[in-house]
């Protein structure tokens, strides 16, 4: 079968039915290769950017959902949609296109590149991913590449979040329990950060051994002919009680799910 560099539409608990557009391809390609990634095991590794999926094969795989009867178009796919090198282009031509609301999914490794903020404020939305509030729980959790450090991602967010016009969101997938120190350090930056909305999420959608392009919608453990590992996830007493925390310390609205 051919590659479609459109799928769904997928329903998200974050942002209703959304058609979903992936501009990385039939290699999974990101600076992160997070150990709970429903695609799998990222097979290239990188930060420098490229393109991918031509501009004009997106908007021809685009055509056949027309009317597009959406709630939002997102850009998230086979890795980490910044590093598509024709992210303004797509974004501006695929809301020409459509005239739907636009959320691009991004991990923040790329927020420091100015190219990249300016295209993202193309869009409505953007969910920013951190699961980590120390360089060794980014190494543990996300597992990003060698030049990558907390540090540089944390800033390049700030500086986004600076001048962004849309709705920013910071989504969180949080494994085990943290402990007090690390929950207070993560309400600390969101205090400083302020964005509108956060979200707290737990991995237990299945992960597979290898990478599925398939694994881009929200199929269901019971859905997969592959190899998968389901992985350990915290409780949903855990995440309401830390989602209150952080909405009463910092009055940013907060939503949690255990992903189904």
């Amino acid at each position: 079968m051919s590659f479609c560099s459109v799928y769904g539409p997928v329903n998200s608990w974050r942002f209703g039915r959304s058609l979903g557009i992936d501009p990385i391809g039939t290699i999974s390609t990101c600076s992160f290769d997070c150990v709970y990634c429903q695609l799998g095991a990222i097979e290239r590794l990188k930060t420098d950017r490229q393109v991918f999926i031509s501009t004009e094969q997106i908007l021809q795989d685009l055509l056949p959902f027309a009317p597009w009867d959406v709630d939002v178009i997102t850009l998230s796919g086979s890795g980490e949609p910044t590093l598509a090198l024709n992210l303004g282009e797509i974004i501006a031509k695929v809301k020409e296109m459509t005239a739907k609301p636009l959320v691009v999914l991004t991990n923040g490794t790329l927020l420091k590149d100015p190219e990249v903020r300016a295209a993202l404020k193309l869009t409505d939305r953007v969910a920013i991913k951190l699961d980590a509030v120390s360089d060794e729980q980014l190494r543990r959790v996300n597992r990003p590449v060698a030049e990558v450090n907390l540090s540089e991602v944390w800033q390049g967010i700030q500086q986004f979040r600076a001048d962004y016009p849309g709705k920013l969101a910071v989504q969180s997938m949080i494994l085990s329990a943290w402990n007090q120190e690390i929950e207070s350090d993560y309400i600390n930056r969101m205090k400083l950060l302020i964005p509108d909305e956060i979200q707290l999420n737990t991995p237990s959608r299945p992960k597979p051994l290898t990478h599925q392009l398939d694994a881009r919608g929200n199929n269901q453990i019971t859905d997969c002919d592959y190899p998968v590992n389901s992985l350990k996830c915290v409780d949903a007493d855990y995440l309401k009680t830390f989602a209150d925390r952080i909405q009463q310390q910092t009055g940013i609205s907060v939503r949690w799910k255990i992903s189904e």
